[in-house]
């Protein structure tokens, strides 16, 4: 996929209104008489094989289970004749349906894990709706009924309990390409993201990585999108907050459909910026560091890289679900920002924060973690549940806070680290490691949630994308119990 194919990086038209106009110009230009054919070759019956399979029906059929059957097949029916509107309708306006609604035989029974045969009779049954060749696109079957009929199987077997433990750390609930998570940390688009981030490749190619498939040979500097002028100015707020009142106030104008994903993270970086700028530069410059400088810049590039995406994290699964439902770009990442500033997401560096500042002293770093373990009180930033051996994103950044800084600065993060892993035999996240950076620079409070949000901008545009050429709404089920709450 070339940046040229991917409407997030460049501008999407708003999706097209249910126009009455062009309808009706259809229906009075072709009548219903090609329809209703249409309608007949897609039930694959002819006017008398319909009333002899109908005698058939009623005469094989007991009076519960038949009149449950024809309620099936008038269901069906009826979704085939909702589905040949809309190809009138959208005929008239001179748009096809997209080839992401339509799945090829081929690929639907894989999905099914069927042979193409019981495709036909689920189709005969009202089960599939059959969708006829359009331009550009083989036959094939709607990808919303062979979804349904998915869940449906998936739940009869017995994975709904597989299906509820997903949710929480579980097994994967849907496919990507964009990134995959193994021992030694996140991968993009196969790439090892500790490596990429280890031999100085910048964020802005590292995004390119996962939005096109290819790294590019340099990344070009990101002109920021216009701030808008009704965007709340909030100098009290947190680095965090006010990026997403930023991202807020595009959200709620007609930005939201046509600004790109480069400007959009440019923004983000710098919510005040004007120039065009690497985003590391953009970004140090709004955290107030204390330290700048060309190292402390490729550190914070370091940071940026290694957070570019993280698999189906819970900010991802927010910004994925927004694109289902057919919500703008800065809306889908508005979503994102919102999941991201939870206390146990991108807040977790929050409580970073306040642990150094109950520790303090190094010196006090071990009785302090002993009296959390004593209580029972989780230590912020120690155990990730995908790296039981430790996450691979810490060291980087830890080194990087030890060469920028003098040892007296970084004495208490190496306490609090010996400490947790003696008393609890937890290691560090990069949760615990970026913290420790924004202290090595210097940079003001509640820098690091904003630094890991800007950094996940990146992999929260490929999974938009991804899910919006997925074509179909994210809508798990819940099973009901009075006991809950």
């Amino acid at each position: 996929m070339t940046p040229e194919d991917n409407d997030v990086l460049h501008p999407s038209p708003a999706p097209a209104g249910e126009g009455t106009q062009g309808s009706h110009a259809n229906v009075r230009g072709g009548g219903e008489r090609g329809p209703r054919r249409a309608r007949m070759r897609t039930c694959g019956v002819g006017a008398n094989g319909g009333h002899a399979g109908l005698a058939r029906e009623r005469a094989g059929r007991g009076q519960t289970g038949g009149h449950a059957e024809l309620t099936r097949k008038r269901a069906g029916h009826m979704r085939r004749e909702r589905y040949l509107l809309r190809m009138v309708r959208e005929r008239a306006r001179g748009t096809a349906l997209s080839t992401t609604e339509v799945l090829t035989t081929a690929r639907a029974a894989e999905r099914l894990g069927v042979k193409p045969q019981t495709l036909y009779a689920y189709a005969s049954r009202g089960w599939l709706t059959r969708v006829p060749p359009g331009r550009g696109r083989a036959s094939g079957y709607l990808r919303a009924d062979v979804e349904r009929l998915k869940a449906r199987s998936d739940a009869r077997a017995g994975h709904a309990a597989v299906a509820a433990g997903a949710l929480q750390w579980g097994e994967p609930v849907l496919d990507t390409s964009v990134s995959s998570i193994g021992p030694e940390g996140p991968a993009y688009r196969g790439r090892s993201a500790v490596d990429l981030a280890l031999s100085g490749v910048t964020f802005e190619r590292v995004a390119e990585l996962l939005w096109t498939g290819a790294l590019p040979p340099s990344g070009l500097a990101w002109a920021p999108a216009a701030r808008p002028s009704h965007a709340s100015p909030a100098p009290r707020a947190t680095p965090l907050a006010r990026r997403i009142l930023i991202v807020a106030a595009l959200a709620a104008g007609p930005a939201d459909r046509t600004l790109r994903a480069r400007p959009l993270i440019a923004r983000i970086a710098a919510p005040d910026g004007r120039a065009p700028a690497p985003i590391a530069l953009s970004l140090l410059a709004t955290l107030g560091a204390a330290r700048r400088g060309t190292e402390v810049a490729a550190a914070i590039d370091r940071a940026l890289v290694l957070l570019a995406d993280h698999e189906l994290n819970a900010s991802t699964f927010a910004a994925r679900v927004a694109a289902s439902a057919g919500a703008g770009l800065c809306s889908s990442v508005l979503a994102a920002l919102a999941t991201v500033s939870g206390a146990r997401h991108g807040g977790v560096c929050d409580r970073v924060e306040a642990f150094f500042r109950e520790v303090g002293a190094p010196a006090r770093a071990r009785r302090i973690v002993s009296g959390h373990a004593g209580r029972g009180d989780v230590v912020p930033g120690f155990g990730h549940p995908l790296y039981p051996d430790g996450d691979p994103r810490a060291a980087p950044l830890l080194d990087a806070a030890q060469s920028i800084a003098p040892r007296d600065e970084t004495r208490a993060a190496g306490a609090i680290v010996r400490a947790v892993e003696d008393t609890l035999g937890l290691r560090p996240t990069v949760d615990f490691a970026l913290v420790a950076l924004m202290r090595a620079i210097g940079a003001r409070t509640g820098s690091a949630a904003a630094l890991f949000a800007v950094g996940r901008c990146a992999g929260w545009v490929a999974h938009i994308e991804e899910q919006r050429a997925a074509g179909y709404l994210l809508r798990p089920r819940a099973r009901y119990s009075a006991s809950v709450g």
